[in-house]
């Protein structure tokens, strides 16, 4: 799979409205857009009704072939605040193959000023769009927009979710045929449950007898202005079999919303942040005296994109994940706590430089490109040993601004000081108790405390390790302010934050000591002088005494296959029992539900990528607990999930 998906080719008529290069046909009427969208889509699927009949903590979820200008998308919004009640929540689901720049989206929407206050906040998270699944979070998270970027039928398959109403837009049938055929129809289907909607401005006679073979009952209607007739219709087939039952989704938690969140670092404050907006009362719970004091609290971390060629799981998480951080950074102050100065990758060896060169084949140029030596050089503002991959929107994060940011919201409420040592379930509630104190309780409890988690015995079979890192922090000096990117081989530096270089880090998975001690900050010298010897001598590096430096240390915690561990947690021993069969036969898909330790998630195992992997995480946890479109594709998500590992060691025939 390639997911190299270039931007549309857009013309522009004598009225100012967008045509497509590549398809030769309109984005919208030319008489009338607004109102095309508002009959065909809103209308056809009865959205006014369906909105105004939502209850608070409801949903409504739209699926869409084709994004393109967003017109239907921002008239469906409107729609809803107008009609929907403050704590119903709209989801959209749209793919496309070709997604319009930025500028390009912002004069198609210009066209229609009554549309503003919508398409400035979706123009404001309109960055870092790449190929895969992206997730944007509206109006303070009551509208979620999950963008698929690529081939339609490839990446809806993919898809884990129910929609309620389809908008099967896209160009007319006969510029697109691949966007109208049984095999898209058949994933339109898989996704509907009985009473999914659908509206469509075609008419052809082909794709109503498709849609009706794939278990929709469709039937012409009028259509406007020169379209005689469109077609509306509803499915009426039978429901798709859910997943196998080690990777379905949990039963939805009885009674009020109420989730512990257990540990205030990225992944913890992340988790609480999805919950909260989506109405959730979250108390997030830190051991500590403030967030971020673990892992969370370096000053500089860096988006740092390890990407592979193949789009393994890992890969298209990291890169739905780094679009989905980049998005949330636009709420920090930029050049105090974030900067998108972008990451320059050292080709520090032959290896390497292999390895960049088929990233930069299997990606677009938007999201990484190669550099050689002179071109490195110009973009970090510094003399390098080599060339390397540059990825121009990322760059460096404080941590602790953006967990700050995630832990303000009015839905969460701060537990410092408090160290829950054990779990106790007592009829749907959660217990966190410290000996016979309890701490906390709730209908949902996430375990988000890095490898602290194991001290729980619900927990304790998960194999996360940790991994003890330290940074060492640089004064810059005139020369060194010169570094204009952040740079990264074997470990990485910063440009300066608040006049300080970060660089880093170490690792060492054996020492349980978290004292920064100055062997370490030696060996981060060293990494230094392997950057770039030149920036070593503008920080004056031989001359610095590693006792004297000043740095922290804390451990990172990773997991065996370098996956975060995300999601529910089952009961291992039932888990081993219902699922016995599979040591004698790994082909076979019992009837048994698995057996849910009912409410208990997981957030963890981030390893030195929390930054970009740890706030997506938080989206996946909320839509498990909303019975929502997951924001990532339904392989990723398994991959992810914590059951992967008891089903290895059965299919292993390991105890």
């Amino acid at each position: 799979m390639s997911i190299d998906t270039p931007h549309a080719e857009l013309d522009w008529d004598e009225r100012g409205q967008p045509l497509s290069r590549q398809f030769a046909d309109v984005y919208f009427s030319q008489e009338d857009g607004l109102t095309e969208t508002r009959y065909v889509f809103l209308a056809n699927n009865q959205l006014g009704e369906r909105f105004s009949a939502l209850q608070n903590g409801e949903q409504l979820v739209i699926g869409e072939t084709g994004f393109g200008t967003g017109l239907n998308f921002l008239c469906a919004w409107q729609l809803f605040e107008q009609q929907a009640p403050a704590g119903a929540q709209l989801h959209f689901v749209s793919v496309e193959k070709y997604p319009l720049n930025k500028a390009d989206l912002e004069r198609a929407l210009a066209l229609w000023p009554e549309l503003a206050p919508y398409a400035e906040q979706l123009l404001a998270q309109y960055v870092a769009l790449h190929p895969g699944f992206q997730r944007l979070v509206l109006a303070n998270g009551r509208i979620i927009l999950t963008l698929l970027i690529g081939d339609a039928r490839e990446l809806l398959g993919q898809l884990d979710a129910r929609i309620d109403a389809w908008f099967l837009d896209g160009f007319a049938p006969a510029k697109n045929p691949q966007m109208w055929t049984p095999e898209l129809f058949a994933e339109l289907a898989r996704l509907s449950h009985t009473g999914t909607t659908l509206g469509t401005f075609t008419s052809t006679g082909h794709v109503r007898r498709s849609l009706n073979e794939a278990g929709f009952k469709m039937k012409r209607v009028p259509g406007l202005g020169k379209k005689w007739e469109v077609l509306k219709g509803a499915y009426i087939g039978t429901p798709a079999a859910a997943a196998t039952p080690w990777f379905a989704r949990p039963p939805q938690p009885a009674g009020a919303r109420t989730a512990l969140v257990i540990g205030a670092g990225l992944a913890g404050c992340a988790t609480a942040a999805s919950l909260a907006q989506r109405g959730w009362q979250v108390t997030l719970m830190e051991r500590h005296g403030a967030i971020a004091q673990e892992a969370s609290g370096n000053p500089q971390g860096v988006l740092y994109l390890k990407l592979s060629a193949h789009h393994t799981a890992l890969s298209r998480l990291i890169v739905s994940g780094y679009g989905h951080t980049r998005r949330l950074l636009h709420g920090l102050h930029k050049g105090q706590d974030w900067d998108n100065c972008g990451v320059l990758q050292l080709a520090f060896d032959s290896k390497e430089a292999q390895r960049q060169a088929q990233l930069a084949a299997a990606f677009p140029e938007d999201l990484l490109t190669a550099l050689d030596k002179t071109a490195a050089e110009a973009q970090a503002g510094i003399p390098l040993p080599a060339g390397g991959l540059f990825y121009p929107e990322a760059g460096w994060v404080h941590p602790p601004a953006l967990c700050a940011l995630l832990s303000q919201h009015p839905n969460i409420h701060l537990q410092l000081h408090q160290e829950a040592l054990e779990l106790r379930r007592d009829g749907n509630q959660w217990q966190a108790c410290n000996g016979e104190q309890l701490l906390a309780s709730a209908a949902v409890v996430v375990l988000a405390s890095a490898a602290e988690i194991k001290s729980f015995s619900q927990a304790a079979h998960l194999p996360l390790k940790r991994i003890r890192g330290q940074i060492s922090r640089l004064p810059a000096t005139a020369d060194s302010r010169a570094l204009s990117t952040v740079v990264c081989a074997e470990g990485y530096v910063a440009p300066p934050r608040l006049d300080e270089h970060t660089l880093g880090a170490s690792f060492d998975f054996n020492s349980d000591d978290l004292t920064a001690n100055s062997a370490d900050h030696a060996s981060n010298l060293q990494l230094l002088e392997e950057i770039s010897p030149a920036l070593a001598d503008a920080l004056n590096a031989v001359a610095l005494n590693p006792a004297h430096l000043q740095g922290r240390a804390a451990f990172r915690c990773t997991s065996p296959d370098y996956l975060p561990i995300v999601g529910p947690l089952a009961d291992t021993a039932a888990f081993a029992e219902a699922y016995a069969m599979l040591r004698k036969d790994a082909r076979q898909v019992p009837d048994s539900p698995c057996p849910w330790l009912d409410g208990l998630y997981i957030n963890s195992g981030h390893g030195s990528r929390g930054l970009i992997s740890a706030p997506l995480s938080g989206e996946l946890i909320a839509a498990w607990l909303n019975d929502e479109p997951l924001p990532v594709p339904a392989d990723v998500a398994q991959a992810c999930h914590p059951n992967r590992f008891a089903l290895r060691r059965l299919i292993r025939n390991k105890p």
